[in-house]
């Protein structure tokens, strides 16, 4: 796990490194300063004794120089330390949060239906902020707190054995403390974590539909829920701050446990009532020393206390990390698609590769360069299933699917996306301009294609009744436009790809039947070669097509032209005369009682 976090350090390396070293330094001056002050300590005490005559100015003035070098050294690191440790873990979270996103962008669908939004979202943000303020204080007083014990501990044991032996005491004791603390509170944390998820996850969801809570009066309901995320977050954020807050007030008890102790032994040893070395200058020294012991193992508290609290995350983030693509590339992969003819053999397909229950079954279809392909079922059919397959957005896990000749596997994913366009069941646009919006498709796209594209999918006359035309803003998800001036754009968008195949998903339901009609037209007109592949609820949308597809139950019911389907396949005949009887097309829900799985 730290090995795959450490790999986001990349180019702040230097500060990560250089900031233990400067926090050392800080350490190992702030050790020195007591034991010069015990020199001028010890001279007033001489002269108090009458031992000596007068105080040695000069060697007053060297020591109290020498403290305020040291002071000024420790100073400079401590400032210094601060500013390498921002530095090192701003820069860390940084890397952090761009190497998660990117190995998410490389995930298929497979491994994205593996997480909730809110999860991913929770990761990148509280997750990440959690692991930078743990290196920070690693890379900050996980070094400088050992040292300050340890160097503390030997000056202590050359001024006097006996009070090494009780800081050591008392540093098992407060070890011991922090390590039950530690064991007890990271299951909170985990757990608290998980509530996050459920908290965005609440959080996202009532936002993104707040027009159908608002409509439907389920304020109250949401309230509720949000009420209850958030107080599971509370439970376990205050289960864990309560074991963690044992931590401070023992040190603070040990802390002046272990000042009575050394003013008791030290003045008892200073009167010659118990044997030792200590003189009365060394007691203010022994008591400082007992201040750095103690702070140093808080301050090591305190680390593993952000440490136990990112453990969690550094665990979830690891997870998102570690990810693999479920979408292997290919040793030689191809750049070119020659043409839009598409093929699938002997296709079987499920959302798991440890599914018993598949989603499509023997599935053989072969789709010619220019086709116009209408492809009607059931909701849970299979419909969007089959056609996710030819962009290779999941893999298949029997048969092969082909898109000019070569399976899909063998393509490079770039390429074969560029020539494969899918305007989704669920119309999703940007925040930005409608002429942003378009260039999706194609980037570099001039004015005159975006206006062609438009006019094609019949959205030019609208989008010029926008204030600003193309340069009118959608707002976020395209918030201000109608679903059916949507689902234009989408199409547009699709088409400035010019792609070798165009795969419409339900993409005209939102539209009245002219306006699809005369996108059909269209299409038909200025893409010929373009192969076309129209999913849709309305026989009207799909009769006439070169070749209908009926699905049922995953499988192919029935293949053939409009007029050849109403002939030999009941189902088709069925919904047809359902929607001719109806006056206007209804639902194709009644292809099938039984319907499928998942599209």
């Amino acid at each position: 796990m730290i090995k795959t976090l450490l790999k986001s350090v990349r180019e702040y390396k230097v500060p990560s490194i250089l900031c233990p070293i400067v926090m050392v330094g800080e350490a190992v001056m702030e050790i020195i300063i007591p034991f010069f002050m015990t020199r001028i300590v010890g001279q007033l005490e001489m002269l108090a004794k009458a031992e000596i005559q007068s105080l040695d100015i000069g060697q007053i003035a060297l020591w109290s120089s020498l403290m305020i070098v040291c002071a000024v050294f420790a100073l400079v690191c401590g400032v210094w330390g601060g500013k390498l440790a921002a530095k090192a873990s701003c820069g860390f979270a940084h890397n952090l949060r761009e190497d998660m996103y990117n190995n998410i962008q490389s995930y298929s669908f497979a491994n994205i239906d593996n997480y909730s939004t809110a999860s991913l979202i929770t990761r990148i943000t509280t997750d990440v902020t959690n692991v930078q303020n743990a290196y920070q204080m690693s890379i900050r007083m996980l070094v400088r707190a050992p040292v300050l014990f340890i160097a503390s501990i030997i000056m202590t044991s050359v001024i006097e054995p006996k009070m090494a032996l009780v800081f050591a005491c008392a540093a098992i004791t407060l070890g011991a403390v922090v390590a039950v603390c530690m064991f007890k509170v990271v299951p909170y944390f985990r757990t608290m974590f998980k509530k996050y998820d459920d908290l965005n996850s609440v959080v996202q969801e009532d936002l993104t539909a707040i027009r159908v809570v608002k409509s439907y009066v389920r304020e109250e309901r949401e309230i509720g829920k949000m009420k209850n995320a958030s107080g599971e977050v509370y439970k376990y954020s205050v289960k864990a701050e309560r074991i963690l807050t044992v931590m401070m007030p023992c040190a603070t008890l040990v802390m002046f446990i272990v000042n009575i102790v050394i003013l008791t032994l030290g003045s008892n040893m200073v009167n010659g009532t118990i044997a030792g070395n200590v003189q009365a200058s060394q007691i203010q020294t022994l008591i400082q020393y007992s201040a750095q012991i103690l702070s140093g193992v808080i301050m090591v508290a305190m680390c593993l206390n952000f440490i136990s609290l990112s453990k969690g995350s550094m665990d979830r983030i690891c997870e998102v990390l570690n990810e693999k693509t479920t979408l292997p590339k290919p040793e030689k992969p191809v750049f070119e698609v020659k043409n839009g003819s598409v093929d699938f053999e002997n296709v079987n397909f499920a959302y798991s590769q440890k599914s018993e229950k598949v989603v499509l079954s023997g599935i053989n279809l072969h789709i010619a360069e220019g086709e116009t392909v209408g492809i009607i079922g059931a909701t849970g059919s299979g419909k969007t299933s089959l056609v996710s397959l030819i962009p290779r957005l999941y893999d298949v896990v029997g048969g092969s699917v082909k898109v000019g000749g070569v399976d899909v596997k063998n393509y490079d994913m770039d390429a074969l996306r560029n020539n494969v366009a899918m305007v989704l069941q669920k119309n999703v646009l940007f925040s930005g301009t409608v002429a942003e919006n378009l260039r999706w498709g194609n980037e570099n796209a001039t004015d005159e294609e975006l206006c062609r594209a438009a006019k094609q999918a019949c959205a030019d006359e609208f989008i010029q009744a926008l204030p600003g035309g193309y340069d009118y803003d959608l707002g976020q998800g395209g918030v201000n436009v109608s679903g059916g001036q949507k689902q234009r754009l989408c199409i547009a968008r699709a088409l400035l790809k010019n792609p070798k195949v165009i795969i419409f998903d339900d993409s005209t339901s939102a539209v009245d039947t002219k306006t699809d009609a005369q996108i059909r037209s269209s299409l038909a007109k200025y893409a010929p070669h373009t192969t076309k592949i129209i999913i849709a609820q309305r026989i009207a949308s799909v009769q006439d097509a070169d070749k209908i597809i009926v699905l049922d139950k995953g499988k192919i019911s029935g293949a053939g032209t409009h007029d050849e389907l109403i002939k030999s396949n009941a189902i088709y005949r069925e919904v047809y005369e359902s929607q001719v009887k109806g006056g206007e097309e209804q639902p194709a829900e009644s292809l099938t009682k039984g319907g499928g799985e998942n599209e």
